[in-house]
């Protein structure tokens, strides 16, 4: 595949299959069948090519592989390119987008619009993870709002409106500072290319103090970290269930991925210097949104909650500044993607059935549901984290790199496991077990062939990465330690400068 545009062809393939499904002429059955399977056929396809980066990817070279460039406006570039810490982020968005269509096969409300919202918000989502160009990247950052505006607003609960609009305002407020960041590091350093600029991060203190600050307020609203998080419970409440699946599994991660690709390597005096902040933020996160999520009644709620909860591990991770730390929140949001997105898609079983996520509306579903008894079972256990599932490497890894950097950080992080343990159970106990006392479920059916399509390879993926999980961490390991090295370095160089200075 020498020469083969092999990441532009992934990127902008759903695009394509946007605009195949726009021409699908009629609202009849047909038609509506045809949209459907244009836009399944499309997001497997795009699911393959990914596979094919993967292949293609060498784990041995921690640098930017598979590049491509091209004049684009001005002194940017159009320019594309992959490497250990954004390869895993392409394949889960590429997984996770059939799963996604045939979650949705139910949708009845303008079918035609809402393949192409996702087919587009695909698009632009894996251009996130592949752009080397910050105006680039700002671009498709900033570009999935819209779709997921309008997945949320015309396809959500009662309260769309509003849950969009809190979305939109929240998530455009801080990437607004962050564009201005960019400005100003174009004009300071020349270029807007992501790799110059990470091989000559130097510069001026006082001005990574100001550059960090305007890329924290849109990477923390999108993770979303305490206290800019409120928006994200209301956004999963209304959003249909693929949507929240998405929201969970990937435009969550783009904040994490942030940090590890700008924050740290391009102002890594400031990463220092706001560090404790960050672990402030962290621990205050796991502990208040996981009693938060103890209170809930809302099942789609709760989980939310758990994301934010799970948030501030990788948060904490990333800034412990060291291996084991940033290993555990780059497999933390590799796994809480598919954990997540699977609790989602859980909920929307029960939901798709009764029309309610109302907890105390439950009760007793495993007298006629023990398949769905099952799977649900799974991934509880791997969303508090047992070990043997995905969900357990992550958190320990991440506790690992925190009591490395400091210890009361690690102890009061290691109270979210217990509390996770709080909410996830009594979740799984009030919905699942005891008598089957309801009229309205004792007609309930067990899950369907496509909802075990849906659920099925997330439980194979789960348990598989919590026996064996070196191929996620062999897969960026690399790229990790290249980071922590160059962060450290410029860190250290400016200690021996101002030490010079003193002496």
């Amino acid at each position: 595949m020498a020469g083969f545009p092999i990441l532009t062809a992934v990127t902008f393939l759903p695009l394509v299959g946007a605009l195949f499904v726009l021409a699908v002429r009629g609202d009849d059955a047909i038609a509506v069948r045809n949209i459907r399977w244009a836009a399944l056929w499309t997001t497997i396809v795009t699911f393959g090519l990914s596979l094919a980066i993967w292949i293609l990817f060498d784990p041995g070279n921690p640098g930017f592989q598979m590049e491509e460039r091209y004049g684009w406006i001005g002194s940017s570039n159009y320019h594309m390119g992959v490497d250990g810490i954004s390869v895993p982020f392409v394949i889960l968005t590429a997984f996770l987008m059939p799963i996604c269509i045939l979650a949705s096969w139910k949708i009845e409300k303008r079918v035609k619009e809402y393949m192409i919202a996702f087919l587009v918000l695909e698009t632009l989502m894996i251009g996130v993870f592949c752009a080397l160009d910050l105006f680039l990247f700002y671009i498709f950052f900033e570009g999935g709002l819209i779709p997921m505006f309008l997945i949320i607003g015309i396809w959500g609960g009662q309260r769309r409106v509003y849950a969009s609009f809190k979305f939109f305002l929240y998530t455009l407020l801080g990437s607004v500072l962050m564009l201005l960041a960019i400005m100003a590091i174009f004009w300071q350093a020349g270029t807007t290319n992501i790799p110059e600029l990470l091989k000559n991060s130097n510069l001026p203190e006082d001005m990574q103090f100001w550059l960090w600050l305007a890329f924290f307020a849109s990477f923390a609203v999108k993770m979303p970290m305490w206290p800019v998080h409120t928006w994200l419970p209301d956004a999963h409440v209304e959003a249909p269930t693929a949507g929240s699946v998405i929201l969970a599994a990937i435009l969550l991660k783009m904040g994490g991925y942030g940090f590890l690709r700008f924050s740290l390597p391009m102002f890594p005096l400031a990463s220092e210097l706001f560090a404790p902040l960050v672990f402030a933020l962290s621990v205050v996160a796991i502990i208040y949104t996981s009693l938060v999520a103890l209170m809930q009644e809302d099942m789609k709620k709760l989980i939310a909650y758990s994301s934010v909860a799970h948030m501030g591990f990788v948060t904490m991770g990333i800034f412990t500044l060291n291996q084991q730390g940033i290993d555990g929140a780059m497999f933390q949001m590799i796994s809480h993607g598919l954990i997540s997105g699977a609790l989602f898609l859980c909920v929307g079983v029960v939901y798709d059935r009764m029309h309610t996520r109302e907890i105390a509306a439950y009760g007793g579903l495993v007298n006629r549901m023990p398949g769905y008894a099952m799977i649900f079972m799974v991934f509880t256990m791997a969303n508090v984290g047992l070990p043997g599932t995905s969900g357990f490497v992550g958190e320990f890894l991440t506790l690992v790199g925190a009591f490395k950097a400091n210890t009361w950080v690690a102890f009061f992080a290691t109270t979210g496991v217990i509390l996770s343990a709080g909410y996830a159970l009594w979740l799984y106990r009030r919905t699942i077990f005891g008598e089957l006392e309801k009229d309205s479920l004792k007609a309930m059916m067990d899950i369907t062939p496509r909802e075990a399509a849906c659920l099925l390879p997330l439980v194979a993926l789960t348990i598989f990465y919590g026996v064996y999980p070196s191929p996620i961490l062999d897969m960026f390991a690399l790229s990790v330690d290249s980071l922590v090295s160059q962060v450290t370095a410029a860190i250290d160089a400016n200690g021996a400068a101002k030490a010079a200075v003193l002496n």
